[in-house]
């Protein structure tokens, strides 16, 4: 009901030049002001995803049968309102229907502009913590982001100041949350707090020959009043069980996080990489674990990755030519590599060992339609392998 009266008051607009709104389709709706200081996006996104497991003997005795050997999930069904009032504020509201339960994810207030701290925001958000997290899932290269996303929550309540200089050749950001679990709900709400800045910058550029490379570092600080920790790692896909893990750590002072990125465009050619260590610290001993990934993609059709900003990732692939319709064009289609090793083995914790080298192909039928599929190898030392083959469907609007 709601959509159809935003379409119905947007074509009214559009046909009534005395309305001081314009209503139109940009890979998405779009509602502006004549006077520009009152917009409003609204859209949303639907992932399906396929997978098929096979896990070798040795793992199998480790870890007991598969319960099963495929899956298949509504992995997000997510609505999404955005919008920027009077030029200076900002907000924005996502809801995922997907996995059979109602989540918040991005739920925040911002002020832009502001002198000497360019931009504020405050509510549910991500963490400015490691590239591969702050891409939408919609534009990730691979249907699961880099390992080093499961050792801390993507978002959580808190309040951040970021900004941008020399033409967004160098950017910052600051932010401050509570230890929560990544729901924009009061669960663990009391359980300390985290710190988390990142600084990001972009040594080199070219708009013309689509070149670009962006380099950074990030720190993250938790402190949980439970004083427990814990890190478990997917093997390279969603739908099945995590074999590694640290257990939940007991004693806990702190935990200390750093992390280094790298991303580098060069035409349909493209590199991601990222170093995250993390230090758990109890009174007596201090466990050091460690993620790092590389991966290489590149587009056959010509197309190149699109780089939104530092707190925003990659963004949108538009083909050269759709697929079909009028044009008669392929679509774009990217192949892609990736390789992952991540220890989460130190002292007397044996929580494992995990190298995955994953393949993928994109096919982007057109700038809101994608078909992916991936090929993951889990090899978990001294435990055993997991092949997975993976598909996802995927729309926005």
């Amino acid at each position: 009901m709601f959509l159809f009266i935003i379409i119905t008051f947007g074509t009214q607009a559009q046909e009534n030049p005395s309305q001081p709104f314009t209503f139109k389709w940009d890979n998405g709706f779009k509602l502006r002001s004549q006077d520009s200081i009152f917009s409003l996006d609204f859209g949303g996104y639907l992932l399906i995803d396929h997978g098929f497991y096979y896990q070798d003997q040795a793992l199998t005795q480790f870890s007991g049968p598969l319960e099963s050997s495929s899956g298949a999930e509504i992995r997000s069904a997510l609505l999404s309102f955005s919008g920027e009032i009077y030029n200076n504020t900002n907000f924005k509201l996502q809801v995922d229907f997907g996995g059979d339960k109602v989540k918040l994810k991005d739920v925040y207030i911002g002020i832009s502009d502001i002198p000497f701290i360019g931009n504020f925001r405050v509510g549910h958000f991500n963490e400015p913590f490691r590239l591969s997290s702050l891409t939408s899932s919609k534009y990730t290269t691979f249907m699961e982001r880099g390992s080093n996303s499961d050792f801390t929550p993507l978002r959580n309540n808190g309040a951040a100041i970021f900004n941008d200089f020399y033409n967004t050749r160098l950017s910052a950001q600051l932010g401050v949350f509570r230890n929560a679990n990544n729901n924009s709900n009061d669960i663990l709400a009391d359980d300390g707090y985290v710190i988390a800045g990142r600084v990001t910058g972009i040594p080199f550029r070219d708009a013309t020959k689509k070149q670009l490379l962006h380099v950074g570092a990030a720190l993250n600080y938790r402190e949980a009043a439970s004083r427990e920790f814990e890190i478990a790692i997917a093997p390279g896909s969603h739908l099945a069980k995590k074999y590694v893990s640290t257990g939940i750590i007991q004693n806990v002072k702190n935990v200390q996080m750093s992390d280094f990125e790298l991303a580098y465009i060069h035409g349909p050619f493209s590199l991601q990489t990222e170093y995250l260590s993390a230090l758990v610290k109890q009174e007596d001993y201090t466990y050091q674990f460690y993620n790092y990934y590389g991966e290489l993609s590149y587009f056959i059709t010509g197309e190149s990755k699109n780089y939104l900003g530092s707190y925003e990732g990659f963004g949108r692939v538009k083909p050269t030519r759709n697929f079909s319709g009028r044009q008669k064009g392929p679509g774009a289609l990217e192949i892609a590599i990736q390789y992952s090793h991540t220890d989460l083995t130190d002292f007397t914790l044996d929580g494992g060992k995990q190298s995955e080298i994953s393949l993928g192909i994109n096919w982007y039928l057109n700038p809101v339609t994608r078909v992916m599929v991936n090929y993951v190898n889990s090899h978990l030392e001294n435990r055993g392998n997991l092949d997975v083959v993976q598909a996802r469907f995927q729309i926005d609007f």
